[in-house]
């Protein structure tokens, strides 16, 4: 069964997508707690988040930093 998260990066549910490479996926929260709240997922769909191999979640933050550097800018 797909997450959310699979049916958002697949176009199946709507979002405002942020950012995306070929293993992460960027989009603005539903409910944003300050102006620009962006979630970054993998798209390699796994139970828990340290169920990722280290090389995936360090590049993951990776990422997202580069995610966040942008958001700054923006704002």
């Amino acid at each position: 069964m797909a997450t959310i998260f699979s049916r958002i990066i697949a176009g199946e549910i709507p979002c405002y997508k942020v950012a995306e490479n070929d293993k992460f996926f960027a989009f603005l929260d539903i409910n944003p707690l300050v102006k620009g709240h962006t979630l970054v997922v993998p798209k390699q769909e796994v139970d828990y988040i340290f169920d990722l191999s280290d090389e995936d979640l360090a590049a993951m933050h990776v990422f997202a930093k580069k995610v966040a550097r942008a958001i700054e800018k923006a704002f």
